[in-house]
């Protein structure tokens, strides 16, 4: 390929915003965006179902983990829901709110905002060119060298949004943090798999109840039963173990916790809507009312029958026939019940990345390495990750526009100190 102005290395959401907003902040510049996937937007295609949930009606720095909540909200303030409603709207394609708050296109079509993406490139002149593969990124006199099996390319300020290590069949595959590092980056200690899926023995009741969706509550607890992390949302029984928007959001958290120490517990509280106190004195006045038929009023038969068959219960016993040992066996089965997590699902599988470059490595104004000058990164490689809901898309449309915004800035400013 012949020289370039801005490169952008990487082609999803946050590549292709950096890319835009880099080509119309500096018209006539040649900005090229490369992607090694063989089907652009493959991680946009599949969010939400295929509907892509584009963002939430209200998105904070407490949506997030990773880097410190200030550095996440001074990017996040530079491009909020409001802007990216306005973007998209500019491009024809209108968001509707759901219930939950989550953003999607009217369209419910995912396809329809990649689309945009691509034509408002299209526009503004971005070269996109797949699959292209970057394998290094070098620092030269005049900028850097990117280059792979298909040639190099030789460029003034280049942008690294090449995403994480979750789905990398998408093409994020972590190669993007061996091209950080070797331009002076660090990583985080950990790079692990977040909103992914959890895997429990075989003979657990969850995986006995594959199919099954209820309302619980997740807890993080370290040894002495301190809560470190909750979330109450849908949860789901699988052939597996457990999935759903509550099991997702937890298990970056307790993937973590469990690292730093491995007598961290998964609780999961099947009644979030009542705590163990309240069932407790619930049942203590059951009298002649079956205790499977009480159960079943809060929950599904099956998984009703089943926590009466962890704590050993008959299912036609009365109220007040149940002993003291077997209420508060079953009142901890319902509403305490530890879940021994065997392993996570993976990066395969994985929605997101937990870690990447830290964020105190970046001028968060403008998305600049402080240890490459020149360079840019935006999306997941940075170490952000948020929960379900359309915060991780907010987090690359808001760090793709500032970074695209100040590499083309840097570019007018250096083409009038030339001209001069």
């Amino acid at each position: 390929m012949h020289d370039a102005d801005i490169l952008v290395i990487g082609a999803g959401a946050a590549g292709l915003m950096a890319a835009i907003w880099a080509a119309r902040t500096a018209p006539g510049a040649r900005v090229v965006a490369l992607d090694g996937a063989k089907k652009l937007g493959a991680k946009i295609l599949v969010s939400g179902g295929g509907r892509c949930n584009v963002t939430h009606e209200r998105v904070t720095e407490h949506d997030f983990a990773g880097s410190t909540p200030n550095a996440i909200r001074k990017v996040l303030r530079r491009f909020e829901v409001v802007d990216i409603i306005a973007f998209l709207s500019e491009l024809g394609i209108e968001l509707r709110r759901e219930e939950t708050g989550k953003l999607f296109p009217a369209t419910d079509s995912a396809r329809s905002v990649l689309q945009a993406l691509l034509r408002a490139g299209d526009q503004a002149g971005v070269e996109i060119e797949h699959p292209r593969r970057v394998e290094y990124l070098n620092r030269t006199g005049s900028g850097f060298e990117a280059g792979g099996d298909w040639g190099r390319v030789s460029v003034r300020y280049a942008v690294l949004a090449t995403g994480g290590k979750s789905l990398p069949k998408s093409g994020s595959d972590g190669h993007g943090y061996a091209i950080a590092q070797s331009l002076g980056h660090s990583l985080t200690p950990r790079i692990l798999p977040a909103l992914v899926p959890l895997t429990l023995p075989p003979d657990h009741l969850c995986r006995r109840l594959s199919g099954l969706t209820v309302p619980a509550e997740l807890q993080v607890q370290d040894a002495n039963g301190r809560r470190l992390a909750a979330f109450a949302d849908s949860t789901l029984c699988t052939h597996f173990g457990l999935s759903g928007p509550s099991v997702l959001n937890i298990s970056r958290y307790y993937l973590h916790a469990k690292l730093e120490d491995p007598a961290t517990r998964l609780i999961i509280n099947w009644m979030p809507s009542l705590r163990s106190e309240e069932l407790d004195a619930e049942l203590q006045g059951l009298g002649k009312i079956k205790v499977v038929n009480f159960l079943g009023r809060l929950l599904p038969d099956r998984l009703a029958e089943a926590l009466l068959g962890e704590a050993q219960i008959d299912r036609e016993v009365f109220g007040h026939a149940l002993t003291r040992r077997d209420r508060l066996s079953l009142v901890k089965i319902v509403t305490r019940m530890e879940l021994p997590v065997v392993s996570d699902r993976g990066f395969g599988l994985a929605e997101v990345t937990a870690g990447g470059v830290p964020l105190k490595e970046l001028h968060l104004e403008t998305m600049e390495s402080r240890r490459c000058r020149g360079l840019f990164l935006c999306g997941e490689i940075c170490d952000v990750d948020g929960r379900i809901g359309g915060f991780n898309f907010q987090w690359a449309w808001a760090s793709g526009y500032v970074a695209g915004l100040a590499a083309g800035k840097r570019l007018q400013g250096s083409n009038q100190t030339e001209t001069r």
